[in-house]
């Protein structure tokens, strides 16, 4: 099992990039085509129409949010910037070696996405379910 971290910055405060990550309507906005949440679960669904059951684990206002995903733990932290923004780092502990690659990359599409809406208010995909991740589109 192997462990990804990477860290972003975004000019947006904590509190609007933490409701991007904990609410439904934020999670559509740049991660996925559903994110409903129901008695701490998060109901995700993928352009590719794939699904997943994700345990909401730990949620600490402005700071914290940690989730099973994909039968892994995903930790979102942030940090107040000294320029008003966020210091975001994410964490993806217990990646099976033989997904790594494709995890590791995802998580970048994932943030970039995560940073034109919380900063531009702008999403970079093409929900299109003909051209996602498992066609070799970028912008899935």
């Amino acid at each position: 099992m192997k462990t990804i971290t990477w860290k972003i910055h975004l000019n947006s405060n904590p509190n609007e990039v933490f409701d991007l990550l904990v609410t439904s309507e934020g999670r559509v906005k740049f991660w996925s085509e559903k994110a409903t949440e129901a008695d701490g679960i998060i109901h995700f669904l993928f352009p590719n129409g794939q699904t997943y059951n994700s345990r909401i684990l730990k949620n600490v206002r402005n700071k914290e949010f940690h989730l099973d995903y994909f039968d892994s733990l995903v930790k979102f932290q942030l940090e107040h910037a000294e320029n008003g923004g966020t210091d975001l780092t994410l964490t993806n502990e217990n990646v099976p070696e033989s997904d790594f690659s494709e995890v590791n990359v995802g998580w970048i599409s994932v943030l970039m996405n995560l940073k034109a809406v919380a900063d531009f208010q702008c999403d970079l995909r093409n929900h299109d379910p003909k051209r996602t991740w498992d066609q070799g589109y970028a912008d899935n």
